[in-house]
């Protein structure tokens, strides 16, 4: 249920022109949003090492939490242009692109998942860990060498 108020908030605020901050999203260029402040992540975050193994099953399980939590953003391919961002205007990475991720250990995206970034609400504890870390084998997935259906059917 908390989920679906979330989604519904953050669809809601897209169409009335604020941001998950509450801040106005504008229009024009020149009265664009501020960058976000650069995002420091502690250094025992950013060394921790996913504990889920890639299976077939946490790809699935991280796969339904991406639809309902990430794709409304994150694009359903991962290209960053899920509808709410394009209308929002918000510009993020393209995770099909192998370049996008390079320089993130699976710390660095468990603790931003955790913690959320600039307009990314976190998912603080509305998941559970092994799903959180599930779901950074699913973006790195996005990049992987396999053929997508294999990955993303």
């Amino acid at each position: 249920m908390f989920k679906l108020a979330s989604t519904v908030l953050a669809m809601v605020l897209a169409v009335t022109g604020y941001s998950a901050l509450g801040t106005p999203i504008q229009d024009t260029p020149e009265k664009a949003q501020a960058a976000p402040a650069p995002l420091v992540i502690p250094p025992k975050a950013s060394q921790r090492t996913n504990p889920i193994k890639l299976t077939d099953e946490s790809i699935a399980r991280a796969k339904k939490i991406y639809a309902l939590d990430c794709a409304m953003c994150h694009g359903t391919k991962g290209d960053g242009k899920g509808e709410l961002a394009v209308s929002a205007k918000f510009v993020l990475k393209d995770y099909r692109n192998p370049e996008s991720l390079k320089n993130s250990t699976d710390g660095d995206l468990f603790y931003i998942i955790r913690t959320g970034y600039a307009n990314m609400p976190a998912e603080d504890q509305r998941a559970k860990d092994e799903d959180v870390w599930a779901l950074v084998h699913y973006l790195r997935s996005f990049s992987a060498q396999k053929p997508a259906a294999q990955i993303h059917p």
